[in-house]
């Protein structure tokens, strides 16, 4: 949304008004209010006919000042509202000053200091620790906008043909890189980019994201929470090249500046505030297979498919019914389509006492079908949405009548939560939601009176999520729920896991997966994933097997495609070499079985961090260092680990090395950064680099299943260690405690802790015949 046309006009058919003084300061128990007339004010005559903002700020908790914005202070406060501290807002006591400079509020680590000088408008923002400055609010950055323009004051009196915007516009400095606001498969840094938060069923390979999270992290240091589910528009250095510009319809705009310094403290108060990741089961860490969407998913088809998995040597660990579980016409009515599935809870039974797999999940929605056997019973009891003359909220789209479940109605939740668990009775573990991105505002009425349409929209996604993860701790137990979800907002990172949605099998797509997993990563969530070999199309068999290299090392990995299996010995004709789909794909499932010590270990640190475990940005690890706030075809693996995908057919790859020594983990060859470096992979292989000083715990050779103890005949490797340690975490979640190394060749701590043959490799793993020979450096 773009209020002016160039520097000197405002843009046709809007009036504009700007916070032009700051004319009077309150103190409050909580921070400052600031009166902000748009115009100066230099005699009485000009406090008359003349528009004001109200700038509250307050500190909330240590590092977070939140900055309040308000027109008109007689609007509703409609909901719904971001769920905020939910793990409790701890007691903080915020100081006011005067000083030279101005009125400055204290938040701890953080200072907003409003400019003392006569007749202007200026709040900057800045760390205790110095004069740095991260941002600021300087002169015509804050302001009210009308569209289309009144001609006479008059006509504000009736506001129903007029649309009212709040805006504000934070300052960006030189070289300043911006970052997140949800998944997002552009650019990875967003200056230059306008960008709508609006939650949208819009694959990957376009400006909408089905993750639209209105949070962004700055390269300076600190990050920025808006605090609205509502649509957000945003011009990052696209209206004004040196300012980010948030606005949103209403009469309010709140936001939260987060200080850090680094992006990972940035992170953990962010979660704090919104809400910390919930750690996932191990057995969600291993190979996803599913049945694909519009496929077969006949017993006798899902049980030649797990006998191939393992003849040819992957273990899945979650076996994926998609839609066609019900009849189609039907979704979601909760219904086994009887002719597939004439006993589903003794074909599920029977799935896992085969040993083919140990989890079986299912995809749901929102979205109650006319035909299905659950509408009736919802349309009558009023769960759901309505239109506002009464009638049942529905269309043809997606579903033929389909109605949306109004989440805002206890009787609804009820109702679907035993729905679910007619689901878990029969055997499922886990379930898949899907959807909840095309949520309607015009002419709909929630349960919930309170509830603002708009404002619904995005936040949907958290509400249906919520129900769906509560219902399956309720089940299984806080730390065995585990979801995989396409739409989410602010907050959502509570129920893990998502995944990135709808790509094209190509290596363009591959990409933009990447990018927006790490910048999803860049919002707190801890875990992600994304369908390997793309979902729409036909994957070449290269890129099939790129994408399984890049899909073993993120959190998550799960096989799933539309209208074609993804089974390997599909892809290539069942080709049985070792460059070939299953071998490749038996490989990468095996090593990623290998790393399960390292990566149960680092997904709970990630949870207790608030950040991301796959794919992690580089400048989280490395925020000292400007090249990484831009690297975005490659991601780091938990604090050691660094991968870079491939995505030419030649095998030929160019990665980035930060500063440090890095060493191959196929080869124990050790490069030394930073730099940019050069490599051609057979399939077997990419650039996977550990880190200086890092102490890797390596599971058992051979190993099959993403479940098994972590700390029996494990590999413990030393990579140019100083003072390295590694936490030991078990298979059910629970600290065992940490190995510590003083230096390559000295004694090892904690090795009390290990369990069988385990063995100390130096200077790298131990390297045996199947390591990959077909790595060359460029």
């Amino acid at each position: 949304m773009k209020f002016r046309d160039g520097m000197w006009m405002v843009a046709e058919g809007m009036r504009v008004e700007y916070a032009e003084e700051v004319y009077d300061i309150t103190v409050t128990d909580k921070g400052l209010s600031l009166l902000c007339p748009s115009k100066k004010i230099r005699s009485r005559g000009d406090t008359l006919n003349t528009s004001t903002l109200t700038v509250d700020l307050e500190a909330p908790h240590e590092g977070i000042i939140s900055v309040e914005t308000t027109h008109w202070a007689g609007a509703a406060r409609k909901g719904p509202h971001f769920d905020l501290f939910p793990g409790g807002q701890p007691k903080f006591e915020p100081k006011v000053a005067d000083g030279a400079q101005g009125t400055t509020l204290s938040a701890g680590s953080l200072l907003a200091t409003v400019s003392s000088e006569q007749h202007n408008f200026g709040i900057q923002f800045h760390s205790s620790e110095g004069s740095k400055v991260l941002t600021s609010l300087a002169s015509r950055s804050v302001g009210l906008a009308y569209n289309p323009a009144p001609s006479n004051p008059l006509q504000t009196g009736d506001m129903r043909d007029f649309k009212h915007y709040v805006f504000t516009q934070t300052n960006l400095g030189v070289g300043e890189s911006i970052h997140g606001l949800g998944e997002r498969f552009g650019a990875f840094n967003k200056v230059g980019q306008s960008i709508s938060l609006w939650n949208a069923d819009g694959g990957t390979s376009s400006d909408q994201a089905y993750k639209n999270v209105s949070f962004w992290l700055s390269s300076r240091g600190y990050g920025i929470f808006i605090d609205t589910p509502g649509r957000v528009e945003l011009e990052i250095g696209s209206e004004r090249c040196c300012r980010a510009q948030t606005s949103v319809q209403g009469q309010r705009l709140k936001w939260y500046i987060i200080y850090g310094p680094t992006p990972k403290e940035v992170l953990y108060r962010y979660s704090i505030l919104t809400g910390r990741p919930s750690k996932v089961p191990s057995w969600s860490y291993g190979l996803w297979l599913t049945t694909s969407f519009t496929t077969n998913y006949d017993e006798a088809t899902v049980n030649s498919f797990l006998e191939g998995m393992k003849e040819r040597d992957t273990q899945v660990d979650v076996f994926h019914y998609d839609c066609f579980w019900m009849k189609g016409f039907k979704w979601t009515d909760f219904v086994f389509d009887s002719e597939k599935f004439p006993d589903p809870k003794a074909q599920i039974a029977r799935l896992k006492s085969s040993g083919l797999v140990s989890k079986v999940c299912v995809w749901i929605n929102p979205y109650i079908a006319q035909h299905g056997a659950a509408f009736e019973k919802a349309a009558e009891k009023g769960y759901l949405v309505k239109r506002k003359n009464g009638d049942v909220w529905q269309w043809d789209l997606w579903q033929a009548g389909m109605g949306l479940v109004d989440f805002t109605n206890p009787e609804a939740v009820t109702w679907y939560t035993d729905c679910l668990n007619e689901l878990f009775d029969k055997g499922v573990d886990c379930i898949k939601t899907d959807f909840g991105e095309r949520v309607p505002t015009l002419d709909v009425e929630w349960f919930d009176k309170e509830i603002d349409p708009h404002k619904m929209h995005n936040y949907y996604a958290f509400l249906y999520n919520k129900v769906v993860y509560e219902a399956l701790q309720k089940r299984y137990g806080d730390e065995e729920a585990v979801l995989f979800a396409r739409a989410a907002c602010a907050g959502t990172q509570r129920f893990p896991l998502v995944w990135g949605g709808d790509c094209e099998s190509t290596p363009e797509a591959m990409a933009e997966s990447v990018r927006g997993g790490l910048g999803l990563g860049l919002c707190g969530f801890s875990f992600w994933s994304n369908d390997i070999g793309g979902f729409e199309g036909y994957p070449a068999p290269w890129i099939y097997k790129r994408w399984v290299a890049f899909g073993l090392l993120c959190s998550h990995s799960r096989l799933h495609g539309s209208s074609s299996y993804r089974v390997p010995w599909t892809i290539d004709n069942d080709d049985r070499s070792d460059e070939g789909c299953s071998r490749t794909l038996s490989k990468w499932t095996a090593l990623k079985t290998r790393l399960m010590p390292y990566l149960i270990a680092q997904g709970s640190r990630a949870v207790e961090q608030g950040i991301p475990l796959s794919l992690r940005a580089t400048c989280l690890e490395f925020p000292e260092d400007p090249t990484a706030w831009y690297l975005d075809r490659q991601f780091m693996i938990g604090d050691s680990l660094l991968a870079a995908p491939i995505f030419d057919e030649t095998g030929e790859v160019e990665f980035y090395l930060p500063k440090g020594k890095w060493t191959c983990f196929f080869t124990n060859r050790v490069r030394e950064g930073p730099g940019w470096f050069r490599e051609k992979h057979g399939f077997g292989s990419l650039p996977l680099y550990v880190r200086e000083n890092t102490l890797l715990v390596l599971g058992k050779p051979g190993i099959r299943g993403a479940v098994y103890d972590y700390a029996a005949d494990v590999e413990v490797c030393l990579y140019q260690v100083k003072d390295a340690n590694a936490d030991l975490v078990g298979s059910s979640g629970k600290a065992l405690g940490t190995l510590r190394a003083a230096a390559d060749g000295g004694a090892l701590e904690g090795a009390e802790l290990l369990k069988g043959a385990w063995t100390k490799s130096e200077g790298g793993r131990q390297l045996d015949e199947s390591s990959p020979k077909t790595i060359e450096w460029l």
